[in-house]
């Protein structure tokens, strides 16, 4: 059996966001990361979120699946690299640049220095053509130095609650294909 845990970006995902969406219907087999430092995200502080929910969920799970969205891409990619769980898989959907000058670096200055390094796991990297966060090539360039599959969406801006994407069946089709690896 598979748990699912969520890993959205700052100040956390709402209702509309596809992330939520599949975490209701996931039930009991889903969680969400609860970082302290939701609005001003610390590095830290989010993996060790992403570290607690991961121990609760395999505690009744065969594999864990880290679904990240935005930010939560760069604290569930630090956490694997550094942990180096054998039972889990990465979903990383519009991980964004933090080189980029639409970067929160006053929010989020303890992200600056990640980079993509290889990961110990399946993980599967989904881009928008119009990412107003990471174009498409650094998006692709991320995927490539964690060793993850790449998939370019189609113009979805963030991939997120502005996008309208309901609850994106060709975002779970994507899921599936990663899961089913």
């Amino acid at each position: 059996m598979a748990a699912y845990v969520v890993v959205p970006g700052i100040d956390g995902s709402d209702e509309r966001h596809w992330q939520s969406r599949w975490e209701r219907e996931w039930g009991g087999s889903a969680s969400r990361i609860s970082p302290k430092s939701w609005s001003a995200p610390d590095l830290r502080d989010w993996v060790d979120a992403v570290d607690e929910a991961y121990r609760a969920a395999a505690a009744d799970a065969d594999e864990v699946v880290l679904v990240a969205h935005s930010l939560g891409c760069w604290a569930t990619t630090t956490w694997v690299r550094e942990t180096r769980p054998d039972n889990v898989a990465a979903f990383l959907v519009a991980p964004p640049d933090p080189h980029d000058s639409t970067f929160p670096r006053q929010a989020a200055p303890t992200f600056l220095n990640v980079a993509a390094r290889q990961l110990p796991c399946p993980a599967l990297v989904v881009a928008s053509e119009n990412d107003p966060y990471c174009d498409s090539t650094t998006a692709a360039s991320f995927a490539s130095g964690w060793r993850a599959h790449w998939h370019l969406a189609g113009p979805l801006g963030h991939i997120n609650s502005d996008s309208d994407l309901g609850d994106w069946p060709a975002g779970r089709d994507l899921l599936a294909g990663l899961t089913a690896q």
